[in-house]
Parts: structure tokens; sequence; C-alpha cells
């Protein structure tokens, strides 16, 4: 047995991401079009994962007929009336609420107080984030509700009253807002997923009552009512019809069982049965035997199942949730294989043939750079090291996210050689000899691998081999995630700490904030925060030495006659972050969006604009991360300084780095401030020197619970400055100042090349 030199392998579990894009983007290549009828049916249920077809020989809905009406557009002209006055047309916040789109399925589940905090929980848990809204409705509430769910209590346990609130609480509040409505029992297990797709298969514009069909006690009508521990689905139309003879049903009809008065209702007044086959999508059900064990259940009923009753208990429902997800997982796996198959057999049609072609089938093809400028560079690693460091270092250790990568492919590897070649070979790993990674980004991570490998036959002989093997991370379907509403529009309150050391740079701050928002009637406000130490405190009638920066704040109130900057003045040994901006916070209202600069900050429109998108109330807090020029003395040697800056706006993010090591400037609303600082209280109790050992982004990170992004900030620049560190904060505080201090001296090459030139002139 000889391995090929070559293997494609792939990682476990991405086929499943990969699989389900390429369900969504190839699905084109599973359909036969037609026109006209046809007698061709529709496929089998299991082998094309087709669960939704009913039987051929079911009876059809008498209303099937009706959508094949062909509708045609009318235009109606507008013509305005000069005799009325003009109004005002308001229009809709989104516009499909203007068109008149609705969400598809809500899910309700009946409940009691008795398994609100047990079954209930466990069907929140399997079905929640599936569904768009899931509501829990229950006679009397219970005195502790479970965290995460939406609790709705009527305030009666009779079951048919409580079936009854139900109903009238969804069309009431629900009923033009969804197209399906889902009403199940909290000892029902729901595969979500599935119902979502059988309802998208439906006609929502019929009326429909679908569900398992059940008898009524003596079993002598031919209607049938729909039995509630399977669930069922109730369409919009149906429930706006039967919302007026809710109070009838509830006073005429008589059953202890709230799913046979509903039928009874729907039947009496709209006419209506119940349905287990509706378009030739089928309700499939799974009645589940007593002390029966899920993992042995391998039925095609019970695989292909939507809802599955009775549940004893919620260890069940976990357990049932497990087995429908490995069910899931499979079907994926060879819907995958089935699609590449599809795939390499359509690409002798292409223009390219065979060769067209990429490994592996169903994933882009590696990007092809037209430039030598988009060329992807390969990463080299091994077991233990890297050797492309983010500090430009040419080798550094290999650890963290990275190392559990790497271990991982190594794994993932052995692990699918073992597959493929068992059991003529077994394979052990000895050591990655060469390791190459790079991302592409139109496909993912891609890796090639080196390994010497100990393969093993049947007959217990031995060989060390080293054989070369690709492997692809692929990236998985793009995720939008809904963010709150902000806007370019809001305020933001600009606060400056200045100590006496920090004096010489204010004047350019001033003069970049007049030239970038005065000027430009940027909304945005100013406020000083003067830093007095102890002893200057005491001077501050004779002498103060801030009396030249007040002066300058004059001139431009001066200058700008509808402008105030106001000023704070602190008496502090250790000027701490925390308790500056808890004078601060006092003093603005909750609702005020602060950004925390410092003296060495260029205010302009671009940053600040991004300050108001980034920072979001109640949700994100924004660090930015500033670029920091390098010391003009090591970068420009042989030239002055007016040379090298003439320049400045093309070189200036060359002549730099991002300055991870300073975390001054902050973008945050004063309510999210507050709401961390009052967690962090109990904290100083037992600490108090905790304000002096912690900035703004601890506090944030620590006590928020909200989403700190920190990200760099090109359009937040700042000179060269040599920052004095105070040895009176935290350890952690004081070292990141003196590296901020040591890395912005020069890229690794310009200082080599001071330390050469040294060498050079010591050595004449």
């Amino acid at each position: 047995m000889r391995l090929s030199s070559v293997l494609a392998l792939f990682r476990p579990a991405l086929p499943l991401i990969l699989g389900l894009s390429l369900g969504c983007s190839l699905s084109l290549l599973m359909v036969s079009w037609t026109q006209g009828d046809t007698d061709d049916s529709c496929g089998d249920e299991l082998g094309n994962g087709r669960l939704f077809m009913g039987r051929g020989d079911a009876q059809r809905d008498s209303r099937d007929g009706a959508g094949e009406e062909d509708f045609q557009p009318r235009i109606i002209p507008y013509h305005k009336d000069p005799n009325k006055p003009h109004k005002k047309v308001l229009r809709t916040r989104y516009i499909h609420t203007e068109l008149g789109i609705r969400e598809r399925l809500l899910a309700g589940v009946l409940t009691s107080r008795a398994t609100l905090n047990t079954l209930a929980v466990a069907v929140n848990r399997t079905i929640a984030h599936h569904f768009h809204r899931t509501f829990f409705f229950t006679g009397l509430r219970s005195p502790k509700v479970p965290h995460g769910m939406t609790v709705v209590a009527h305030g009666d346990d009779r079951p048919v009253w409580l079936m009854y609130e139900t109903v009238r609480h969804l069309h009431r509040h629900y009923g033009s807002d969804y197209d399906w409505f889902l009403l199940s029992q909290d000892d029902t297990y729901i595969q979500a997923n599935r119902l979502t797709e059988l309802v998208g298969h439906l006609s929502a514009g019929q009326d429909l009552y679908m569900g398992r069909a059940e008898e009524f006690i003596g079993g002598e009508e031919k209607a049938r009512y729909c039995h509630g521990g399977y669930g069922y689905l109730l369409s919009r139309s149906l429930l706006a019809r039967l919302q007026p003879h809710l109070d009838t049903c509830r006073n005429d009809i008589l059953s202890v069982r709230p799913d046979e008065w509903l039928g009874r209702c729907i039947i009496d007044y709209l006419g209506l049965s119940c349905v287990e086959v509706h378009q030739e999508m089928t309700y499939r059900y799974f009645e589940l035997g007593k002390n029966a064990d899920p993992e042995r259940e391998d039925s095609i009923q019970f695989k292909n199942a939507f809802t599955v009753h009775p549940i004893s208990e919620p260890n069940l429902m976990y357990r049932l949730h497990k087995r429908f997800s490995q069910i899931e997982l499979e079907r994926t796996y060879q819907q995958i294989q089935h699609l590449q198959v599809q795939i390499n057999n359509l690409s002798d049609l292409t223009p390219e043939g065979k060769a067209g072609v990429t490994w592996p089938i169903g994933i882009n093809a590696p990007f092809k750079p037209k430039t030598r400028f988009e060329v992807i560079n390969w990463e080299y690693f091994t077991e233990e090291h890297i050797y492309s460091c983010i500090d430009s270092s040419p080798k550094c250790e290999m650890r963290g996210a990275d190392r559990a990568d790497v271990n991982a492919v190594l794994e993932i590897a052995v692990e699918r050689l073992n597959e493929r070649y068992q059991p003529q070979l077994r394979f052990h790993k000895r050591r990655l000899l060469n390791g190459y990674r790079r991302f592409d980004p139109t496909r993912g991570m891609e890796y090639v691998l080196d390994l010497a490998l100990e393969a093993y036959t049947q007959k217990g002989h031995s060989q060390v081999i080293a054989k070369r093997v690709n492997l692809l991370r692929p990236l998985s379907a793009v995720e939008i995630i809904p963010m709150p509403y902000v806007t370019e529009a809001t305020r933001v309150q600009v606060i400056l700490p200045v100590t006496a050391q920090d004096q010489d740079f204010v004047g350019n701050f001033l003069d970049m904030y007049v030239m970038n928002t005065l000027d430009t009637h940027d909304n945005v406000l100013l406020t000083f925060l003067f830093i007095y130490d102890p002893f200057d405190a005491q001077r501050v009638s004779q002498t103060d030495v801030f009396a030249g920066i007040k002066a300058m704040i004059g001139e431009v109130e001066k200058r700008y006659g509808d402008v105030k900057i106001p000023w704070i003045s602190v008496k502090t040994e250790v000027p701490s972050q925390v308790k500056l901006m808890d004078i601060i916070s006092k003093k603005h209202p909750v609702d005020t969006l602060f950004f925390l600069a410092s003296v060495w900050t260029e205010v302009n429109a671009d940053f600040l604009n991004r300050c108001r998108m980034n920072a979001i109330s109640n949700w994100q807090i924004f660090f930015p991360i500033h670029f920091q020029e390098y010391s003009p003395a090591v970068m420009y040697r042989d030239q002055p300084p007016s040379a090298a800056s003439s320049s400045f706006a093309s070189e200036s993010l060359r002549d730099g780095h991002f300055d991870r090591q300073v975390f001054d400037e902050a973008c945050f609303y004063n309510a999210d401030y507050m709401t961390a600082r009052t967690k962090m209280a109990a904290d100083i109790l037992d600490n108090e020197e905790l304000l002096e050992s912690m900035d703004v982004y601890d506090i944030f990170v620590r006590y928020s619970g909200l989403h700190v992004f920190r990200a760099v900030e090109p359009a937040l620049i700042q000179k060269y400055v040599r920052r004095a560190c105070n040895p009176r904060f935290s350890e952690d505080i004081y070292h990141r100042c003196v590296l901020s201090n040591l890395e912005g001296l020069g890229s690794r090459s310009h200082l080599a090349m001071a330390i050469f030139e040294q060498e050079q002139a010591n050595s004449t």
C-alpha cells in the first residue's frame, strides 16, 4: 500500500458549515425545470433529504387551485387635488412594515406552574434560538421565572381557559406580524428547523389547521381535531377568522381537553378539519414509547419526525435533541458528498472540463494574484515556533490560539489518514517536519504539512515515512449581527486631562480642535481637567501653573463668541484615570457620549464620526489604537526635521506604528460608565487601592459586561513624544507606559541601522 503524495483532508465539523452554504448556492443543480403540467414525482423522502413530500394518493385541499391564478399588476395614477391642503406623508421606519412583509413563524408553548422550571426550560433551550419568537403560556406564574424566557400568565389554571386566552393573546398582539403560529405542550420535543422549513413551503394566505389528526370522543364524525401533544400549525388568516367566535366557543362548547375544544370551535364556526397533508406537505410526528431510548430509535418515522411526544423529563428532551442533531449532521454530510459528485459530473460540460474542478470540490478556487503586490505570503511554522511575528521578529514562540490551531490541524491530519487507509495501514505522528499556512480571503485558511509518520501494517511491520498533506479550514457563511441604531449627529463631549508636565502640548491640541471642530461647526464640546499636585495647589493663588493654558482658552472663547470651554481643577498625588472620570461623570447627564483624549491627540472629523458609530449605549465601548509616529532623531538622522516632515500627509502612516500599549483614548457613554462603577463598588470596599491599579479600560472589561471594541484608528495620529511614566500606578500600567516609549523610538530596521552606524563610528 502506497500513500499518495498529496492527500486532500477536511477538518471535522466544518463540512457541516460548508454543506449548508453549498446547499444554498448550488440548489439549482438539484432542480429539473419544466414548463406546464408534469406527471413526474418529486422524488423519494429520505434519499434526497426531502422530508415534506406527502403520500401520492393523499387528498388535496380544495383550495389548492386558488394559488394558480395569473395576477396582473394594476397601476393607480396619482392626481394631486389643488383644493386640498398638503399632508405630510409618514413613512414607516422599516421597509418590510410598509410592504406588509411578516415574520414566518411564532411558537407558543402551553406550560404550567409545576413544569415551568423543568420541562419548559428544556423546550426553551432546544428551540428558542431557532424560532423568531417563543412564548410560554401558563395559568399562574411561578415565583421564580427562568432567565431568558418570555412567560405570559393568564391567571387561571383551567386548561380550556388557558387555551382560550392563549389564542386570543396571539391574535391581539401578533396577528398582523406572523404568517404561522405553532402551538404545542411543554412535554413535546420540537425539531425547529424542520418546522420552519415546512411553513416555508406552505401558502400563507390560506386557512390551515395542520397537525396530527385525532377522532373526537365517540368517533362518529368525519371531522378531526389536532392533538396538542404533537403540536399544530394555525395560519394567520384562520386565526383572524376564528377571533370573533372565541367567546361563543368558550360559553357553548364543553370539553376537558383544550386541543379538542379548539378543534371543535374551528370545525363548528369555520368548517375546517385538522389535516396531516396539505399541498403535498406532510406534518410528521412520532409517538415515543415508555422507557424508550432515543439512541436506539432507528425507524424512518422517528428520523423524519417534526415533533416527538410524550417527554416525561428534561433529561429525555436533551437526549432527543442530541440524537436529532446527529441525524441532521449525518444527512448534511451525505448532501455534501452528493453535491460534490454532481459538481464533478457537471464539470465535463464546462469549458475547462475536469481540469476546472478545484480542490476541495465545491469550495472557491484559490485566489489568483494579478500583480506581485497581491501575492499572499505563506507563513512557515513548526510545532514550537512560528516564523512570521507581529513585531517583525524573525522567530517567535508559538502559543495561545496559534498553538491550539496547529495542534488541532495535526491531530485531524493523522486521524483522516487513518480513516482512509485502515485497516491496511495505521499511522502515528512522529513530528512535524515543515508547516506552511496562509489565509485566502476567497476560501479560508490553507495548510501544507510535511509529516514524519510511523506507518504500521496489519502484520506488525513498521516504517518511518515522510508525507505531505494539504488541508483547508473553509470559511463558513457570513452572519450579519444586528446592532442598535446609532447616528453621526450625536454630540461628543471631549475630556482632556492636563498635568503640569503636559502643558507644552496643549497649544497644538487647541489649534487642531479649533480647526477641525469649531471652524466646521461640528457638534462637539470640550472640557479641560487641570490636575494639580499638592505643592502646586497650595501656590495657586500666587502662581497658577495652568495660567498660560487658561489664557489660551480665553482667546478661543473671545474669537468664537458663542463657544464656552469649561475647566475643572483637581488636586491629587496620583492622577488615576478612574478617579478623574468619577469627577467628570457626576457633572454630566447619563446620556453623554464621552471622548477621553490626551494632550497628544489630534481631533478630526473622521475620527469623531467613528467615535459616534462605534460607541453604542448599553452595547459597546470603543477604545481606538492611535497611530504613533517614530522618533525623528532615529528615523531621519541624515536630514533636517523640516525635510523629513514635509511629506507628512503621505508618509505619516509609513513612519510609525499603531501603539497597542496605550489605552488613554476611549469613547463611551456616561450611563455605561456609571453602571460599571456601581458593580465595582463592592470590590473597592475590600481593596481601597483598586482605583489606582486600574484604568477605564480595565473597568469596562471586568465590570461592564458590554462588548469592548479595540481597533486600530488611522485617523487618530500622534507625533512622537516620550511619556513620563508614573511609578505610583499599578505595575501593569507602568510597564505598558515603558513599552510604549521603547516601541515608539523606531522600527527594527531603523534601530538596527542606528546601532550599526554607532558601532562604525566607535570603531573609527
